[in-house]
C-alpha cells in the first residue's frame, strides 16, 4: 500500500504541465482491437490504469510497444477468450474490451467491470446498446456472455447521456451492417477523440460532441495514428491548486474550452486568473465568495471536479452549496475534510459548505481516485502535516502528480507502507 505524506502552507509557484485524459486513454486503448492493422496513440498518460489495460491487451495476444507516451498496438493475432475477473474488476474502463470485441468478433465472454466505489454504475444503458443491434446478452451472476449472429444498425435512445454506453454503442457499431444513430448521447470532449481515432481508422462517425451519432458499419479499419487530448479533469484539479496556494500557478497544454464551467465559477468567486490560447495563470486569493455549483454531464460541471473544488468551497465566504446529480456516493471525502476543519454538512445529494475554515493536518483516506485528489488539495492548504493513505486510487488517475506538485514548491514525498 502507498500513501502521500504533504507538509501544508506551502506556496505554489511555476509551470505544471498537463497529461493526456486518463478518460479518453482509457477508451481508445481498447478501441484499438477493432483495427485489423497495427495503431498508434500518442499522448498516452503513465497512470496504473493503462497498466491494466495493458494486461488485457497482451493477455488477448496483442503485440504492445511502448516509448514514452507513444504506444503502438498490434492487435491483428489476438485470440477473443474470456478475459478473467481477475483483471476485468481492476478499473471501469475494462468493459469497453468487451464492446470493442463483440464488434469484431459478434461474441465476448467478460466480467463486470470494476472501478472506484462512487454510486451504482449499471450498464444498463450499454446492454441496451447491445440489444439493439442484435446481440443477446446472457447474466450469469457478474458474468456476461454476449452473442451475435449478425449486428445490424439501429435507433439507440439513451434514457440518460452516459459516457460509457455512448462510447461502447459506438465501439459495436462501427462493424455493424447499416446506420446506427444514438440519440441523447453524452457530448464528453473524451468521446469526439475515440470518434476521430476511429474515423482515422476508415470508420464513418458523424455528430461526435452532440446529442446525436450517427455511425454507418463498416468492414474493415486500418492502421492510424491519433493523440489523447489533455485531461480536462487533471488541468481542474491543478486550477484549483492555483486557487488554493497558486502565486501564481500557471497550468499549460490544456483546452481552455473544456474547463469553462470551472473558469467561470472560478470567477464567480474572485479568483484572479489569465487564459490563454493553451494555458492558464491562476493567483490564491485571501478571500473568495460563495458559489453554488451542480454537476451535469458536458458541457456543466463535471462530477469529476466536484470532490477537488469541494476544498476550495471550505475557503470561501459564507455558505456554498454543491449539488452531485450523476453519482450518489460521491460524499465520501466529507468526514475526513471534517476532521481537517471543514464545516460541511450532507443533504442527501447536496453539500452545505460554511467558510472560511482554517485546515489542520491529518492522517485521511482515499476512499477513491477524486476524493483522494481532494484531501491531497486539502493538505497542501493545511497548517502541518497531512497523510493520505490508499493513494493506489489516485495514482489510477494523475500521471506523476507527486513530481508534478513538488517541482511547483509543494512539499511532500509517496511512501510504501
Amino acid at each position: 500500500m502507498k500513501r502521500i505524506r504533504i507538509e501544508g502552507g506551502h506556496q505554489l509557484k511555476g509551470t505544471i504541465r498537463i497529461s493526456g485524459a486518463k478518460n479518453s486513454a482509457v477508451a481508445l486503448v481498447p478501441a484499438s482491437l477493432l483495427s485489423d492493422e497495427v495503431v498508434k496513440i500518442d499522448n498516452i498518460p503513465d497512470i496504473s490504469d493503462i497498466d491494466a489495460l495493458n494486461e488485457i491487451l497482451k493477455y488477448l495476444g496483442a503485440k504492445v510497444k511502448k516509448e514514452g507516451s507513444l504506444m503502438e498496438i498490434d492487435s491483428s493475432s489476438i485470440e477473443n477468450k474470456e478475459i478473467p475477473e481477475e483483471i476485468s474488476k481492476k478499473l471501469r474502463a475494462s468493459y469497453y474490451f468487451m464492446s470493442s470485441l463483440l464488434g469484431k468478433y459478434k461474441h465476448v465472454e467478460m466480467y463486470f467491470p470494476g472501478g472506484c466505489s462512487i454510486g451504482a454504475r449499471p450498464i444498463d444503458q450499454t446492454l441496451k446498446g447491445y440489444r439493439a443491434l442484435g446481440a443477446v446478452v446472457k447474466e450469469e451472476g457478474n458474468k456476461y456472455t454476449i452473442d451475435a449472429t449478425e449486428l445490424r444498425g439501429a435507433e439507440v435512445y439513451l434514457d440518460m447521456p452516459s459516457v460509457g454506453a455512448t462510447v461502447n454503442t459506438i465501439l459495436v457499431a462501427v462493424k455493424a451492417k447499416g446506420v446506427t444513430t444514438i440519440e441523447n448521447a453524452a457530448k464528453e470532449p473524451e468521446i469526439v477523440n475515440v470518434a476521430t481515432f476511429l474515423n482515422n481508422m476508415g470508420a464513418k462517425i458523424t455528430g461526435a460532441g452532440t446529442s446525436t451519432i450517427q455511425i454507418t458499419g463498416v468492414d474493415y479499419l486500418g492502421s492510424c495514428y491519433t493523440e489523447v487530448i489533455p485531461d480536462r479533469i487533471e488541468t481542474g484539479t491543478y486550477m484549483i491548486a492555483g486557487a488554493l496556494v497558486g502565486n501564481p500557478l500557471r497550468i499549460e497544454n490544456i483546452i481552455p474550452e473544456h474547463v469553462d464551467s470551472l473558469i467561470n465559477k472560478l470567477k464567480e468567486m474572485g479568483v484572479p486568473m489569465k487564459v490563454e490560447e493553451d494555458a492558464i495563470e491562476i493567483q490564491a486569493q485571501s478571500s473568495m465568495h460563495r458559489v453554488s455549483v451542480k454537476t451535469l454531464g458536458y458541457p456543466g460541471f463535471p462530477t469529476d471536479l466536484q470532490q477537488p473544488l469541494t476544498t476550495l468551497l471550505t475557503q470561501c465566504t459564507g455558505e456554498s452549496i454543491l449539488e452531485e446529480t450523476i453519482y450518489e456516493n460521491r460524499f465520501k471525502n466529507v468526514p475526513y475534510l471534517n476532521e481537517m476543519g471543514a464545516s460541511i454538512t450532507i443533504d442527501e445529494k447536496k453539500l452545505h459548505i460554511e467558510g472560511p475554515t482554517p485546515l489542520v493536518g491529518k492522517e485521511v483516506e482515499a476512499t477513491d481516485l477524486r476524493a483522494g485528489a481532494c484531501l491531497i488539495l486539502a493538505g497542501l492548504k493545511a497548517e502541518g502535516e497531512t497523510v493520505v493513505n490508499n493513494v493506489e486510487h489516485v495514482l489510477r488517475g494523475y500521471e506523476n502528480i507527486v513530481e508534478k506538485l513538488s517541482s511547483v514548491g509543494a512539499k511532500m514525498e509517496i511512501e510504501e507502507i
